[in-house]
């Protein structure tokens, strides 16, 4: 079930096993908690480790202690990336070297992840260097992939587009889609262009592809390229995931599918009046998820939610909103990474 994405099911599964009496082994929980990391149940998984310790039950890290400070190393630089603490995640990376512990093309996937959340720009051109010229380890798809987001997000764009001419492997959507993401946030409309067309030319049923480049000419009120894109989209019948939003209320998962303030009405890819465009962007499920957790029956207690999209800017905004009007911290874990709100600003300083 876990392997299948199907994670609720498998958590579904583990109670039955209980209701006959049994007890899972080593292999069992690595599957659980893996399903807990993927729905964002916390609650679940602290059951689980206590469950864990109760029942004696081992669980090893099966790859032998010889990687182990490597691994240790590389999980934390990982999760203080992923969290917005770049320069907490290089500071690991340093004792790492100063400790002689040899980083490996993982480490240094995470040291690039947390340069890009950090803006650490320069930083993160030394670190790819460094790889290569002091380890030996030659770059990968991915640790292109994070130079170009890190150029691009920082609005280097003609350079992000450089470098991914001179690339020594063929190109990707990892690539591709880092350079469109950098297009839409500074609104580069010709180089969100040629970034698209050779994205749907690697990928032709990529619908977010169709989605950021409508969303483009849809703030430079483009209208006929959009039609046109809404045209190609029906033509290739491209499905574009739906958002879907999971918050966890007293150890149960709440799934929210899409079918406050002043919007940023922007994020509506379509031609539609003011009051079509603020309906529209009050049913993202981000919304819809926080409201629930704002109502539910333990006040004051910090809101958790996983998304399988990035989250929009409007969402953004309204989510530091709401930490601050209603003291509520929210952690919300999307495609890149995650965002804590508190008092109305966020983990990521608006640099995601």
């Amino acid at each position: 079930y876990v392997e299948d994405s199907a994670c609720e099911e498998a958590l579904l599964l583990f109670r039955e096993v209980q209701h006959k009496g049994l007890t899972g082994d080593k292999v069992t929980m690595v599957s659980l908690l893996l399903a807990c990391t993927h729905l964002g149940a916390l609650e679940v998984g602290m059951w689980l480790h206590a469950y864990i310790m109760k029942k004696n039950i081992e669980v090893d890290v099966g790859l032998g202690m010889a990687l182990k400070d490597v691994m240790t190393l590389t999980a934390l630089i990982v999760v203080l990336a992923m969290c917005g603490q770049g320069n907490k995640a290089l500071e690991y990376f340093y004792e790492m070297q100063i400790r002689g512990v040899k980083p490996d093309a993982i480490t240094f996937v995470g040291v690039l992840v947390a340069c890009s959340h950090a803006g650490l720009v320069d930083e993160r051109i030394s670190h790819f260097n460094l790889m290569s010229e002091k380890y030996g380890i030659r770059p990968s798809i991915e640790h292109y992939g994070c130079l170009v987001y890190i150029l691009g997000r920082a609005g280097r764009i003609a350079k992000a587009e450089e470098l991914i001419k001179n690339m020594p492997m063929a190109l990707d959507h990892f690539v591709l889609g880092g350079l469109l993401g950098a297009c839409r946030i500074h609104d580069n409309l010709e180089a969100a262009e040629r970034a698209a067309q050779q994205l749907l030319e690697l990928l032709p049923d990529n619908g977010g592809s169709y989605v950021i480049l409508s969303n483009r000419y849809s703030s430079s009120r483009k209208w006929k390229k959009v039609k046109r894109i809404r045209e190609l989209v029906a033509e290739r019948n491209i499905k574009k995931p739906p958002g879907c939003i999971l918050i966890e209320v007293d150890g149960v998962v709440h799934e929210f599918v899409k079918a406050g303030f002043v919007p940023n009405k922007s994020e509506v890819l379509f031609d539609m009046d003011e009051e079509e465009k603020e309906t529209a962007l009050n049913l993202h499920t981000e919304k819809l998820a926080i409201t629930f957790g704002l109502v539910s029956p333990m006040p004051g207690v910090l809101i958790r939610i996983v998304k399988n999209l990035r989250v929009c800017n409007d969402c953004h905004t309204a989510t530091n909103i709401i930490s601050k009007v209603y003291n509520r911290e929210t952690v919300v874990m999307d495609r890149n990474r995650f965002h804590h709100f508190k008092n109305g600003s966020c983990s990521c300083k608006d640099f995601w």
